[in-house]
């Protein structure tokens, strides 16, 4: 799911594809080996044990953070900013978990959850340091070879999500369906909403490609807990029209002004239903505890807390991250050749129409 699944996701760049999947490939058995390490150190400080398959599976949907990440600087970053940026986010992402399983006790399954919503604030701040491209470049536009590599690596993700949210929760089945409900609506109204605001009322696999994993990334968090698959129909509606609606307001209203430019569109693909997720979640807690107001203001605050602490602390280290990599020292990316795989790779012949 995490190579093939996400390294043919952001394979959309029509002069992009070599890098795409190669340095997914790189990033992902690197920070696989990395975030194994960081977690040895932290059930070392502990004094705890944990099975070394379940340890191995944190470790690979950990790694979901660095490829959101990745996927907001995609064609701007070269390797070793890449590298270190990996090692980087994986430190302060499992010290994050940490934090929040420490101190405001909140379950694995909800910390690991956190994985988009730090993956996508902390990949939007990293991204912020870097320059934009020219707008007349049409290197970073996309072809219907790219779009149809890019789409399997999406229809890829959407049959293995259910997996996804469901490996670390203790009600299995329950996660399954539930996201299964969420994913199903949130491919429906990708389509629907992609017909009604294109101009021609033709489909656009812009939309299809990021609002339909959508809804699985909003139910993430109440997957668990959802007793009703209307609820989770609910969420994958809202977390799709977020995607496809929220496009727009980005790239016309938030991007310009901020001077930030997110290549594969994260922020509405990942992070908005994730906020959204989280923020459900919240919503069904009040309602299950609703009769025992006591502790109803403690259970609300815990996991308010630990949204914000979340995001908090990817904006912040993905901002000093991305101050820190774009020194001279790490010879960054020319503007001129971004979005080109020729400046890392060597061909036989030109790549043009890749």
């Amino acid at each position: 799911m995490m190579i093939f699944g996400f390294g043919f996701f952001l394979m959309f760049l029509k002069r992009y594809g070599f890098s795409t999947t190669g340095f997914n490939l790189l990033l992902m058995v690197l920070g696989v080996q990395c975030s194994m390490l960081i977690d040895t150190f932290i059930l070392l400080l502990q004094e705890k044990s944990q099975n070394h398959l379940e340890r191995l599976i944190e470790a690979a949907m950990s790694m979901t953070a660095v490829v959101i990440s990745t996927g907001a600087v995609l064609g701007k970053a070269n390797p070793v900013q890449l590298i270190l940026m990996t090692v980087l986010e994986l430190i302060v992402f499992h010290m994050t978990r940490w934090m929040n399983d420490t101190f405001l006790q909140v379950t694995d399954n909800i910390s690991m959850m956190h994985v988009h919503l730090f993956g996508a604030y902390f990949g939007l701040a990293f991204s912020s340091c870097f320059s934009e491209p020219s707008p007349r470049t049409d290197k970073n536009a996309r072809t219907p070879k790219s779009d149809l590599l890019s789409m399997l690596g999406t229809l890829f993700l959407w049959v293995f999500w259910p997996s996804f949210n469901s490996v670390l929760s203790d009600s299995k089945w329950r996660a399954i369906y539930n996201t299964y409900f969420g994913l199903a609506v949130s491919a429906v109204t990708a389509f629907a909403l992609s017909v009604l605001t294109t101009k021609d009322g033709k489909f656009r696999m812009s939309h299809i490609h990021s609002a339909v994993l959508a809804g699985g990334v909003a139910v993430g968090y109440a997957a668990h807990s959802i007793k009703y698959p209307w609820i989770a129909m609910v969420l994958g509606l809202l977390a799709s029209m977020i995607a496809i609606l929220g496009s727009y307001c980005s790239q016309r209203c938030l991007n310009p002004p901020l001077k930030l430019h997110d290549t594969s569109g994260v922020h509405f693909t990942f992070g908005m239903p994730a906020v959204l997720g989280a923020l459900a979640q919240v919503i069904l807690l009040i309602i299950k505890n609703w009769n025992n107001l006591p502790s109803l203001g403690y259970l609300v605050m815990i996991q308010v807390g630990a949204f914000c602490l979340t995001i908090s602390v990817a904006l912040i280290t993905g901002l000093i991250a991305g101050l820190i990599l774009n020194l001279r020292l790490f010879k960054t990316t020319p503007v001129s050749k971004y979005f080109e795989d020729q400046f890392y790779w060597e061909f036989p012949h030109l790549a043009v129409g890749f």
